[in-house]
């Protein structure tokens, strides 16, 4: 696949999508490089989701928009087998955590051992799966050299659609033999944590429990894979360039080694994993529906010279047909609407007009006063 497809998100590509003749825009070519970051202070406030479905549900749902209006992202720990993780929604300023999701401990091995076997095969194998099509159900996409930049993209990602399960699993890989089974069980799992988040996203904005939901449409899954890096090689490789999702929401499990960067304050910030937590990101998507109350994380990955780094991306999006502009609830006078009404069949279309990482590729859709 063509670097600058790629440069999309690095490789989130949108479902029914066609590919037109892009125009490429860098506008995060000054930000600061790989290895200019800093360590996160760990001030990171607690959402507990089991207290979601109990009579502390309005105070959860309050403390969970307040960390999707000042940050991007939040996250959850391990509780009994139970586990979630930090939702750093860059929305506006506080990280946060959050507990009790329901995922067990068993389901994140299993589908960490799984990833792990599949980009240990052969590449032969891996290469069953590379198409250059964006639209293909199950892709492989491969490390490439930005000659434009001169700097090398080093993840390897499997991508494949995923919802409902039983449409796609046939499509997936049958090596390792384990690899359906234990990819269902922890999509499964997901996509109900995912539900159970986007009703109370949708509260915190004063909206309906289900009005988030109601737009969903699909919901696909990334298994990314960065190989050690050599140190002569450190300084112009990156895992992931900085980007933004093109999604709703996005959560990554990470394994426990370093490598998620966010962008704060203008600087590149550490987000080192912590033990039994996934990361959920805000998308662009849901950066247009919440008025720009809530920001999509700007992010990247960095790559090590010791050990190889997994982490796994789960992506949800609306249906074609979905209405992507703030509701009325969210306008007034004070609070004039940003964007216009647009599907996300026209967002995808526009994607691949204007090829961008970042959110600017909602611009096209801002009213003309904002």
């Amino acid at each position: 696949m063509p670097a600058a497809v790629l440069h999309v998100a690095e490789g989130v590509a949108l479902p029914e999508t066609k590919q037109l003749p892009p125009t490429y825009e860098n506008p995060i070519s000054t930000l600061p490089t790989v290895p200019e970051a800093e360590l996160c202070d760990g001030s990171i406030p607690i959402i507990d989701l089991e207290a979601l479905h109990g009579p502390r549900r309005s105070h959860i749902v309050k403390q969970l928009g307040h960390a999707c209006q000042h940050k991007g992202f939040f996250a959850g720990r391990e509780i009994r087998c139970l586990q979630l993780g930090i939702l750093y929604s860059v929305m506006y300023e506080n990280n946060l955590l959050v507990k009790n999701h329901g995922i067990p401990k068993t389901t994140v091995n299993n589908i960490f051992d799984t990833t792990r076997e599949f980009f240990h095969l052969p590449e032969e194998e891996r290469m069953k799966f590379y198409t250059p099509d964006p639209n293909s159900d199950i892709r492989l996409m491969t490390p490439f050299k930005d000659e434009v930049e001169n700097v090398f993209v080093a993840r390897e990602s499997l991508k494949f659609h995923c919802h409902p399960v039983e449409d796609y699993v046939n499509k997936w890989p049958t090596n390792p033999p384990s690899f359906r089974k234990k990819a269902a069980e922890y999509l499964t799992n997901v996509r109900r944590v995912e539900m159970t988040l986007l009703d109370a996203i949708s509260e915190s904005l004063g909206l309906e429990r289900d009005y988030i939901e109601k737009r969903l449409g699909g919901h696909y899954v990334s298994l990314n894979y960065y190989r050690a890096c050599e140190q002569s090689e450190l300084a112009l490789t990156y895992g992931v360039r900085g980007h933004t999702d093109p999604t709703i929401i996005t959560m990554l499990l990470q394994d426990d080694v370093p490598g998620l960067q966010v962008l704060s304050e203008g600087k590149w910030m550490d987000v080192n994993p912590i033990p039994d937590t996934v990361v959920v990101h805000v998308g662009d998507l849901l950066q247009a529906i919440s008025n720009h109350r809530y920001k999509s994380l700007l992010h990247r990955a960095i790559v090590n010279c010791e050990k190889e780094r997994m982490s796994i991306a789960s992506h949800c999006y609306p249906s074609s047909d979905a209405k992507i502009g703030p509701p009325k609830k969210l306008i007034d006078t004070d609070h004039p609407a940003i964007y216009k009404d647009f599907t996300f069949g026209e967002f995808s279309k526009q994607m691949w007009k204007v090829i961008t990482p970042t959110d600017k590729r909602l611009d096209i859709f801002k009213c003309s006063a904002a």
